[in-house]
């Protein structure tokens, strides 16, 4: 596997690498990868014949009281576990290589609406963050497909829309959640959590579960079911930031009529901010 660091290296290499015919996967990421990052290069590596990732902490998705300092960077390790799962090429650019002119004066892509609510508005301009520099890696990769995983749910949707409405020639394909055993969705953010907090986090998968067990039981009372899921969070140490049971079509809010739902959740626990989501067929 090779990595570069220049746009000018990655265009000249996929150029050779297009000329070919070869069909090209991207794996966009911001590193600190972990068994549901992996599984996203396995299933590039399914569906394309040469896949390249990118490593970039994207400085505009962040917030200014968040985690961007801290987050987590480990470069050498993630290349080692990208070679290993079949990664032909590795991105990992610079923040001057990728917003030459700074972070105040770049252009942003924005999708409007849905980018301003559930973690849109917890995190007022991550979703602008998200879809520009999404778009941007479109512009610099051309990739054929492009591989997200379904735990940010509303991201997926978001870069959908995206893709919609800017006619963008690229498939999108979403993998399921990957989980610990105890129902734990992965994220590189777990690290942020104790040995305390990490036996209590699985809470959020089992309150979901339970949530979608009431709805199909015939419950239809959402606000009641969610401020019961929410109170049931915070006994077990949690604090609330947000529950929805939206239509998956476009992740709005359901009603008793629809049938094809997806509940999804963002709590706080310790240090680490938890998102989550679970689909459901009534």
């Amino acid at each position: 596997m090779q990595t570069l660091t220049t746009i000018a290296e990655l265009r000249s290499r996929l150029n050779s690498e297009r000329t070919n015919g070869k069909r090209i996967a991207l794996v966009p990421t911001m590193g600190n990868l972990h068994q549901g990052h992996l599984r996203l290069v396995e299933t590039a590596v399914a569906n394309a014949d040469f896949v390249v990732a990118s490593i970039f902490v994207n400085p505009l998705q962040f917030g200014p009281n968040e985690d961007l300092e801290r987050y987590p960077r480990t470069l050498a390790e993630d290349q080692a576990q990208l070679e290993a799962f079949g990664c032909n090429l590795l991105f990992a650019p610079s923040e001057a290589e990728v917003y030459p002119q700074g972070r105040n004066g770049q252009t942003f892509v924005e999708v409007p609406g849905i980018s301003d609510l559930y973690c849109g508005a917890s995190r007022p301009g991550h979703f602008r963050g998200v879809t520009t520099i999404v778009n941007k890696l479109f512009n610099l990769i051309q990739p054929d497909v492009a591989i997200f995983g379904c735990k940010d749910y509303q991201q997926l949707h978001v870069i959908r829309r995206m893709v919609d409405d800017l006619s963008m020639p690229v498939e999108l394909i979403g993998v399921s959640t990957e989980r610990a055993a105890n129902g734990l969705a992965l994220s590189s953010r777990n690290g942020y959590l104790t040995e305390a907090e990490l036996a209590i986090a699985p809470a959020l998968y089992a309150t979901l579960c339970d949530l979608r067990a009431a709805l199909q039981a015939g419950d239809s009372d959402h606000a009641r079911l969610i401020e019961h899921a929410q109170q049931h969070l915070e006994r077990n140490g949690f604090l609330r930031d947000y529950i929805h049971i939206l239509r998956r079509s476009d992740m709005l809010a359901a009603n008793a009529s629809d049938r094809e739902l997806v509940i999804i959740a963002a709590a706080y626990l310790g240090a680490a901010r938890l998102i989550d989501n679970i689909e459901v067929d009534l």
